[in-house]
């Protein structure tokens, strides 16, 4: 279950590729903040969601 939750996660930040910046940080913190709780629980969460809402962006740029 966790494998498929992460890769459905990892499927809606590729097909939010295409979006402004507000919703790129929203995708890119909510896939984050997903990967992180099913790696390190609740802090993981937090920590996972900053971090991608912070770097979305710029990995969008690169990637296009």
């Amino acid at each position: 279950m966790k494998i498929s939750t992460l890769g459905l996660l990892v499927a809606g930040t590729i097909a939010l590729g295409a979006c402004s910046t507000t919703q790129q940080r929203i995708g890119g913190a909510a896939a984050g903040a997903g990967t992180g709780a099913l790696v390190a629980g609740p802090v993981g969460a937090v920590v996972g969601g900053a971090a991608g809402a912070l770097t979305a962006p710029s990995v969008v740029r690169a990637t296009r």
